[in-house]
């Protein structure tokens, strides 16, 4: 009689587990290799790398590169420097760059607005269920998506990088990013409690705006004062003295940088069976700015994911993009390959899973 698979784990189970380690010196190899170095270094694919060309038919002019140092702003960095190079054609300036700080100043403001405006539209439900500790989770992280970018821009303009230039707290968020939410926590709680003891929206929302003017000063204590207003000059790259004078970050965005915002769509490729392709998806209180866009995804096949970049490309416009690059990529050589690591050999252990089934 077969005996009946345990429901934990057994003395048994753990001597097979060690005679099945023990017996394969492949296994011994790959604990002696990975405990000495970092398993992405075992497991480079050689083949991979000696295949990767970085010749291309089609490239676009290259700028100075820009880095997010230890926050979550790739999608503000990656969304400027797409208008960044509009704004060096029409500036004709060899090296410019837009204020990260700027941009995330008003997004940080402008998501704490919209998780009080959630907080009260979700005041019955209970305090405990998943969607009130779904907003209280993380409600100013540094992350967020094309349609948030294209708020922030429509609604703030944009500045060069020197009138609003990087601070510790822009170039290292976390402790800002905790102590703006531990008040926004904080003031969730307090909105609640005005509902229990009666209050009404005009009121709840009077005092929303005295919350925000604290936020306000204590964003501008971390990241500087965001200029309503500033002075434009600029030698270009052929030496010419230009002299714009005072100028708002709207003004600066419509006369320098020129981008049509609408022109561009987002594009996913999410091959799961509850999200079939050529439809348009969004997130449930995921955004910024309080009646901007709400975030939305096409979701498309892949050949036609591709196309549209290289569509892009052919017609010399940075393309914006955003993926997990912590699981695939090769930084040190620039590869991003779904076959760059060998995980099957280090583990003696096929990956099977496809995209849908992995939930990438």
């Amino acid at each position: 009689m077969a005996s009946i698979p345990s429901t934990h784990i057994t003395t048994e189970q753990l001597d097979a587990y060690a005679r099945a380690f023990d017996s394969s010196p492949k296994n011994r190899l790959s604990m002696d290799a990975v405990t000495k170095n970092p398993v992405h270094s075992v497991a480079l694919n050689r083949a991979v790398v000696t295949g990767t060309d970085h010749t291309f038919s089609h490239k676009l002019p290259s700028n100075k590169a820009t880095a997010q140092e230890h926050s979550g702003r790739c999608w503000l960095f990656s969304g400027l420097n797409v208008l960044r190079a509009e704004a060096m054609k029409n500036l004709n300036m060899k090296e410019f760059e837009l204020s990260q700080s700027y941009q995330m100043f008003w997004d940080k403001l402008e998501k704490s607005n919209y998780f009080l405006e959630s907080v009260i539209a979700t005041l019955d439900q209970p305090i405990d269920g998943r969607l009130f500790m779904f907003l209280l989770k993380d409600p100013l992280q540094d992350g967020g998506q094309w349609d948030m970018f294209i708020n922030l821009v429509k609604k703030y303009g944009v500045v060069p990088k020197q009138v609003m230039p990087e601070t510790e707290s822009s170039s290292n968020s976390r402790v800002m990013n905790f102590v703006v939410t531990t008040k926004l926590r904080e003031y969730a709680a307090e909105l609640r409690r005005l509902h229990e003891q009666g209050k009404d929206s005009n009121a709840l929302r009077t005092r929303k705006e005295e919350m925000l003017g604290v936020i306000y000063r204590m964003l501008c204590i971390h990241l500087g004062q965001p200029p309503r207003r500033f002075f434009w000059q600029w030698h270009d790259k052929d030496e010419e003295f230009h002299r714009m004078g005072e100028i708002t970050p709207t003004e600066f965005f419509d006369e320098y940088v020129k981008y049509d915002l609408d022109s561009i769509a987002c594009l996913i490729n999410c091959p799961t069976a509850d999200k079939p392709f050529n439809k348009l998806y969004t997130v449930e209180y995921l955004g910024n700015v309080i009646d901007g866009h709400i975030v939305r995804y096409l979701n498309v096949e892949m050949p036609v994911f591709k196309q549209a970049a290289v569509e892009m490309i052919k017609a010399k416009r940075p393309v914006w993009f955003g993926c997990d690059v912590g699981k695939m990529m090769e930084r040190d050589l620039g590869i991003l390959d779904m076959e760059v690591y060998d995980y099957d050999l280090v583990y003696d252990s096929g990956f099977k899973s496809d995209k849908g089934e992995r939930g990438d």
